[in-house]
């Protein structure tokens, strides 16, 4: 695996006079911001050939270049955990992640992640930007995932994530019962006073896509096909809350958890037993970075989801 990494970019008109730091993060996006910020107090990362400070003003038409060693990230062990393999090859790892299995080492979760589970079956991806991770899947949310196992890997799928070609298809169960389709098409950013939440904001946040299908409509709830056009942080989870759909059993964004009157008892429990949000990225589609053949890949609805739906069906029908 190459040990060294070159970028070269030019400063789009709109990010005149912007950060160093900030303009990095935005024309690198594989690479995080931490390390983006060391490389150019190192002199790695150049502006017109130039050192700066991160907090140097750019221009627009000025060129950033990197010339750096590809260091492995510090503090992340590898861990025999077992992974769900849905295809691997000399290039990509395509996995199906279960809930409730965070996908990146952080504050309070720095072991028993995905990361480190992946560490330990590819030698070698440390060195990779997020070691190797394109995408994310939050927490509890299940389904496929795919990870470059090569830096040219990653770039490549980091370009078709950045061009809006990945395919994305979720399953999801929303509250209230919908009578068809449709878009939301609402920009994103964290939330104005929960810092720890995503938000709809109409100034500031970034452009974010949603495509959503009804499948199935009971009683008091939904069931979705979501296709995502773009992927902002808990993009469906905000935009469906955002359209007063929140997904059942989303802690976060769902409000307080209300059982609707008159329903059965079975379905009384089965709701009170979902603990997470009702989420599923069921198909992920993207061009092989090395072969160029299209390629797909689907995820059954796992066990906790297939029990609802079918708790749903039985317990709460549609009369519509």
């Amino acid at each position: 695996m190459s040990n060294s990494v070159q970028l070269d970019a030019r400063v789009p008109m709109e990010m005149h006079g912007a950060r160093l730091d900030q303009v990095a993060a935005q024309l690198f996006p594989a690479y995080s911001r931490s390390r983006l910020q060391r490389w150019i107090k190192q002199g790695a990362l150049c502006v017109d050939g130039r050192p700066g400070r991160p907090r140097d003003k750019v221009t627009a038409g000025a060129r950033l270049q990197v010339d750096a060693a590809l260091d492995a990230v510090v503090g992340w062990q590898a861990q025999d955990i077992a992974l769900d393999i849905l295809h691997e090859d000399e290039a990509i790892l395509v996995l199906n992640k279960p809930a409730g299995l965070v996908v990146h080492p952080a504050a309070g979760h720095a072991e028993g992640t995905l990361v480190n589970a992946v560490l330990a079956h590819v030698p070698g991806v440390e060195q990779l930007p997020r070691a190797g991770i394109v995408h994310r899947l939050d927490k509890d949310t299940s389904g496929v995932l795919v990870i470059a196992k090569t830096l040219p890997a990653h770039l490549d799928l980091v370009e078709q994530l950045q061009a809006r070609s990945v395919k994305r298809q979720y399953s999801a169960v929303c509250i209230g019962a919908m009578t068809g389709g449709g878009t939301v098409d609402k920009p994103i950013g964290r939330h104005p006073r929960q810092r720890k939440k995503m938000a709809v904001v109409e100034s500031g946040g970034k452009r974010a896509v949603t495509h959503y299908r009804l499948v199935q409509r009971f009683g008091h709830y939904s069931r979705l096909a979501i296709n995502l056009e773009t992927g902002r942080t808990h993009q469906i989870r905000v935009h469906m809350a955002y359209r007063k759909n929140p997904l059942l059993g989303d802690p976060v964004y769902g409000g307080r958890p209300r059982v609707p009157a008159g329903v059965t008892e079975v379905l009384v429990r089965t709701l009170r037993s979902f603990s997470r949000q009702a989420l599923h990225a069921r198909s992920l589609g993207f061009i092989h970075p090395v072969s160029r053949q299209p390629q797909r890949f689907d995820c059954p609805l796992p066990q906790d989801l297939r029990d609802l739906i079918s708790a749903l069906e039985k317990e709460d029908p549609s009369h519509g």
